[in-house]
């Protein structure tokens, strides 16, 4: 019996090739470079199904010139690179891989989100350009952690993860705005208050982004939002680029509408708006959240596994669409 036809579209795991190539015959691009669309059909043609990652955007074009295509298996909880309604009209399967990366993620917004506060990146880079000559009261001083005021935007599985963190390491009160309000249950163990997006952008000491990325949710902070803020609070983006406007950003960075930033995702990464990189109350990482070997391994095989289970039992385990 031939085995399907898999295109892995970007460099993975050799365990997780291992197993996929008991099931597939595979095109792997082992290179690593990211496909352009044309190229991605080329390497489509034929293909039953596709690993892929965010940086694999499979529109209608793709659809259309792909006809054989019956499943797209992501490496990432976030989904924006697929056109789902396209998808789903076509019978395509789409896949993601929530849960397994949640508090990785969580650690890492965590950590970007007090390094934002006390100014870690800035103090180094002043420590490395040998400008520091002595020790002084005021020197690089930042807003605190504990006992401060957590917004977040966007309470997910991740965004809950955080408010956890927040509420129980740091004794911060946690504040939240969602779509739709938690459960008592829920709220009761992030120790979290849901208030109005306006109160929760004047309110919040540190307001962390965890929302997903939808055609509704682009520029969700922009230049009137950023004014909402006190001038003394943080924001942190490590949900997806786009989400926050960045030129109004890095404007209000400068002009001190608010006192620092973290970002790990950017809007047409991996191009960055160049106003980021001429400010210094910024953080900036190259889109790591869930960058531990271990939680990569874990999406990659769970990726692996929607992949098997479609064609073996005719269903998948994290389906982002339903096929009639």
């Amino acid at each position: 019996m031939n085995k399907p036809k898999l295109l892995i579209a970007r460099r993975i795991y050799p365990e997780v090739l291992s197993k996929l190539q008991e099931h597939f015959d595979i095109d792997y691009n082992d290179s690593d470079e990211v496909y352009a669309k044309d190229e991605l059909i080329k390497r489509l043609q034929g293909k039953q199904a596709a690993m892929t990652t965010g940086t694999d955007r499979v529109d209608e074009q793709v659809l259309k010139a792909c006809p054989e295509l019956k499943i797209c298996a992501n490496i990432a909880v976030g989904y924006n690179n697929f056109d789902v309604a396209s998808m789903t009209a076509r019978k395509v399967q789409a896949t993601n891989t929530p849960d397994v990366l949640t508090e990785t993620t969580a650690d890492f917004g965590f950590a970007l989100m007090m390094a934002t506060a006390r100014r870690v990146s800035e103090s180094e880079h002043y420590l490395r350009k040998g400008l520091w000559t002595q020790w002084s009261l005021d020197m690089f001083t930042g807003p605190d952690v504990h006992a401060s005021t957590l917004g977040i935007l966007g309470m997910g599985r991740i965004g809950q993860a955080i408010a956890k963190r927040g509420a129980h390491g740091f004794a911060m009160r946690v504040i939240y705005h969602n779509r739709s309000k938690l459960s008592a249950p829920l709220e009761q163990a992030c120790k979290a208050q849901y208030v109005s997006k306006e109160e929760l952008l004047k309110t919040a000491d540190h307001l962390v982004l965890v929302l997903p990325y939808t055609p509704e949710a682009h520029h969700t902070i922009g230049q009137a939002e950023l004014a909402l803020m006190k001038p003394t609070a943080t924001l942190t983006n490590i949900a997806r680029g786009g989400i926050v406007d960045d030129a109004a950003l890095a404007q209000a960075l400068r002009a001190g509408t608010i006192a620092a930033a973290g970002l790990d995702v950017f809007e047409n990464e991996p191009a960055l708006n160049p106003e980021l990189l001429s400010v210094p109350n910024i953080v900036l990482t190259p889109h790591i959240a869930s960058a531990s070997r271990k939680t990569r391994a874990a999406m990659a095989d769970l990726a692996a596994d929607n992949l098997i289970a479609f064609f073996t039992k005719g269903q998948v385990l994290t389906p982002v669409n339903t096929i009639q």
